[in-house]
């Protein structure tokens, strides 16, 4: 799984910090994967932009699963509000 890799690939941050992250990513792709296509290159890509949305999140501190969770949604939902 692509997006997971991109999670476990960040160096930069700690194990803790990590595990956080994918879990972010589990629960926010839970909450709105409903608004999406199931066909999976569509799921992938979704999946990457959210887990690069909460790299993106962490790089700004933020380490709490919840709060992560919720900059990610808020940063996809901007995203497909804008195209």
């Amino acid at each position: 799984m692509e997006a997971r890799e991109i999670i476990k690939r960040a160096t930069s941050f700690g194990p803790d910090a990590v595990k956080a992250m994918g879990q972010a990513l589990d629960e926010a792709w839970a909450e709105i994967a409903g608004n999406f296509s199931a066909e999976k290159s569509m799921v992938e890509g979704t999946r990457v932009r959210l887990a690069n949305s909460i790299l993106g999140a962490a790089g700004d501190g933020i380490k709490d699963v919840a709060t992560l969770k919720r900059a990610a949604i808020e940063s996809m939902r901007q995203h497909y509000l804008e195209a």
